[in-house]
């Protein structure tokens, strides 16, 4: 492998990034579309917005469109953040990187940790979802609430979608480019469906307002504004799998950051238009399919099926199948390209930062995020169903962690140029800064709900089993840094002086 490195510039004014190291991963081989596309697929965006869309609704109404909207806003904020960072340093440890060249070795460790534990967390329940989903298509559907058949199904898409990426990046993007197609023509397919039956007057729907999209008297009521704009924001979380395969896409300085912000563009356009047209037929309403019917809320989408498309409500269910498992393949990449990034930098041990030599992948990186994201699964999955679905809500913690971190180092790492032109003061400075704040008082209100027993199904010493899995985690994280400072193999990253551990792991490669 080779060992050479490649500086990166730090755009228009912007400080040097230093020098990225060569990892051997294969380089220029997804283009601007490539980008695009992950970081839709990363997201899950038909079965975020199916499982999510009635929680809204629950506390906004009507207005929930002009929450997804204000949801959107610190996303995109901090997408300016990773697009910034990314011209100066691309390197797809992406905020472990990012955070140790703004504030020192500490807070890159603790943001590597944050977005690996969002990934393993969240392919617990894409794991989940995934079994039921696949057992809805078979027979009456009675299949999908067999607990060990799921559970099963599961850790089985996991490790398949673990072979896929361990087998290489092209071959990844041509199975994320099936699913993407199946979801979006099956989505296609049903709004197609819900325009004509509301072109043909939908005997209980409700004709559009502009009023829905008006601040006024949305914050009429801001606790509820603010809880479904921290429900919206787990929806837009994904689209960073752009930046970290920037070292295997076309102009890495540039084309990630473009396919994030677009990705996130996208998202938004998704996301409303999908909630208008489902209010307009459904109505926001609490019987039948309306949307605030709470027998609905886990799947808008599953619960219209069969009265928007008839005997092809099943179109839905495989779209919601083919979602969940390109997300379940696409946040395997992040995951596994942070860790090769902190195994390169000295951060990890050696083998994590190992590249197989003819998949160009990061080998011993994929095998041990698919890993752990099974053993966690299994896990939650014997202890208790509910404790699952608590630590699964806790996952908004861990989004705001590092994506905060991100903004503040966005800020910190840029300071220095932020006067030199207007664009710099906007996109360096005053953007990620308030996506940072946004996100920083998202993870305290996050916090403070999870802490109240009644949040959730689990409750632990009296306290909300979301909050208590939360913290427990992210404190894991603190504890893991400590043991790696002190091994002989990593703490050189944390004394400075890595640079005899990172030469090690970027000569070391798998064995074929």
């Amino acid at each position: 492998m080779s060992t050479e490195t490649t500086t990166a510039g730090g755009g228009s004014g912007g400080p040097s990034g230093g020098a990225v190291p060569a990892k051997g991963l294969r380089a220029g081989i997804l283009d601007l579309g490539d980008s695009v596309m992950l970081g839709l697929a990363s997201t899950a965006p038909v079965y975020s917005l199916a499982a999510t869309l009635g929680l809204i609704v629950a506390v906004n109404g009507n207005y929930t469109p002009l929450v997804l909207v204000l949801g959107f806003i610190p996303v995109l904020f901090i997408a300016y953040a990773f697009r910034e960072l990314n011209s100066a340093m691309p390197d797809c440890g992406t905020s472990f990187i990012w955070a140790r060249r703004a504030f020192g070795p500490w807070a890159g460790w603790l943001g590597g940790w944050g977005l690996a534990l969002a990934g393993i967390v969240v392919l617990a329940n894409l794991a989940q979802v995934a079994g039921q989903y696949l057992w809805l298509l078979v027979g009456d559907g009675a299949l999908a609430g067999n607990a060990l058949l799921v559970t099963v199904t599961g850790v089985l898409f996991i490790a398949l979608m673990t072979l896929v990426n361990y087998r290489g990046i092209r071959l990844g993007e041509h199975v994320q480019r099936v699913l993407t197609y199946i979801q979006y023509i099956s989505l296609g397919i049903f709004a197609l469906a819900l325009i004509i039956r509301i072109a043909g007057g939908a005997p209980e729907g409700q004709a559009f307002d502009i009023e829905w999209f008006n601040p006024v008297g949305a914050f009429a009521d801001p606790s509820a504004v603010v809880h479904g704009a921290l429900l919206a924001l787990f929806i837009y979380w994904g689209w960073d799998t752009c930046l970290a395969v920037n070292e295997e896409t076309e102009n890495p300085h540039k084309t990630p950051g473009r396919g994030a912000v677009i990705s996130a563009f996208v998202l938004l356009a998704i996301y409303v238009s999908m909630a208008l047209l489902v209010m307009m037929y459904a109505t926001v309403g609490t019987e039948g399919i309306g949307l605030g019917n709470s027998e609905n809320q886990d799947d808008v989408f599953v619960a219209m099926k069969d009265v928007v498309l008839g005997p092809w409500g099943w179109l839905i269910v495989v779209a919601v199948l083919a979602s969940v498992l390109s997300s379940t393949q696409t946040t395997i990449l992040p995951t596994a390209r942070g860790t090769l990034s902190m195994g390169v930098h000295g951060a990890l041990p050696a083998k994590f930062g190992r590249v197989h030599p003819r998949n160009q992948t990061p080998g011993f990186s994929t095998q041990v995020m698919g890993a752990a994201a099974i053993g966690y699964y299994v896990a939650m999955s014997v202890l208790s169903e509910n404790l699952l679905s608590d630590s699964i809500s806790s996952i908004s913690l861990f989004i705001a962690f590092y994506f905060s971190l991100t903004g503040f180092a966005c800020v910190w790492y840029f300071r220095r140029t932020l006067r030199e032109s207007a664009r710099n003061l906007w996109f360096r400075g005053i953007f990620p800064l308030l996506g940072a704040l946004m996100l920083t008082a998202a993870f305290f209100v996050s916090a403070v709900e999870m802490w109240d027993p009644a949040y959730g199904d689990t409750q632990i010493f009296g306290i909300g089993g979301a909050f208590v899995s939360g913290v427990l985690l992210l404190s894991l994280g603190v504890v893991l840094a400590v043991v790696c400072r002190f091994l002989p193999s990593t703490r050189g990253y944390f004394t400075g002086r890595p640079a005899a551990a990172a030469a090690a792991s970027a000569r070391a490669v798998d064995l074929p």
